[in-house]
C-alpha cells in the first residue's frame, strides 16, 4: 500500500475506487464539471492544497485537462503536483462503448502505469509524521459530542463550517481529513470554538 500524504485529486468515484486499492491517502473527486459550481468543494481544495499539497491526476482527455487546469487556478497559493496518465487506448470493462478520444481513464489503468506515471511526477511512498502524532479517532468525535448525541448532526455541522469543509461529509472522510492537515491540537480548539461549555452526552455517560 502506497501512503501519501499529499491529497489526491480525481475526476469520479471509479476513479477513487481504483485508486483506493493500492493507495492509502485522502481521495477527492471533482464529479466531473461539477467541480466548476461547487464552492465548498472548490475551498476544500483549496485549503489542502495550502496546508499538505494536492496530487492532479485525471484523466488524459480534453476533459481531463480542462478540469485539470480549473485545478490550478483553484489552487494557484497552494502546492500542486500533476500526475500525467499515458495515453492508453481501450474501453474501461463497466462501460459499453469508448470514451469519445478512446482512451482509458484513470479507473481502467494498471497499478503499474498508475505508480510508474507518479513517480515520473516525482510523487513517492511517504511517511508522514501524522503516523507519529496523536490521531483524532472516533471516540473523539463520540466524546466531543460530534457523533451518538442528540445534537450530534447540529455540532457536526458547526464544526464543518469552522473547518471550511463541506457539509455532507461522513464521520470517516471527516476523520481522514482532519488527521491530514490538522494535529489533536488544532482540532480540539475547533471543537471548544463551537461548545458552549455545557455539553452533555445523551449516550454513554456511564463510559469512562
Amino acid at each position: 500500500m502506497i501512503k501519501l500524504d499529499k491529497a489526491i485529486i480525481v475526476e469520479g468515484k471509479y476513479d477513487k475506487i481504483r485508486l483506493s486499492g493500492f493507495i492509502d491517502a485522502v481521495i477527492i473527486e471533482t464529479d466531473g464539471f461539477r467541480i466548476f459550481s461547487n464552492e465548498e468543494k472548490k475551498a476544500l481544495i483549496r485549503r489542502i492544497a495550502k496546508t499538505n499539497g494536492i496530487i492532479v491526476m485525471t484523466d488524459s482527455d480534453a476533459a481531463g485537462f480542462k478540469i485539470r487546469n480549473h485545478i490550478r487556478n483553484i489552487a494557484a497559493d497552494g502546492e500542486v503536483i500533476n500526475v500525467y496518465i499515458p495515453d492508453v487506448f481501450g474501453k474501461e470493462k463497466r462501460k459499453a462503448e469508448p470514451s469519445k478520444e478512446g482512451k482509458l481513464g484513470v479507473e481502467g489503468l494498471s497499478e503499474e502505469i498508475i505508480t510508474s506515471a507518479m513517480e515520473k511526477a516525482g510523487v513517492y511512498h511517504t511517511q508522514s509524521d501524522n503516523t507519529h502524532k496523536r490521531q483524532v479517532t472516533a471516540t473523539d468525535l463520540f466524546e466531543d459530542g460530534l457523533t451518538g448525541t442528540d445534537n450530534a448532526k447540529e455540532r457536526k455541522y458547526k464544526l464543518l463550517s469552522v473547518l471550511g469543509l463541506p457539509s455532507r461529509m461522513s464521520n470517516s472522510q471527516l476523520l481522514k481529513l482532519i488527521n491530514t492537515f490538522m494535529s489533536y491540537e488544532d482540532y480540539k480548539r475547533a471543537v471548544a470554538e463551537i461548545s458552549d461549555g455545557a455539553f452533555l452526552k445523551t449516550k454513554g455517560t456511564n463510559i469512562v
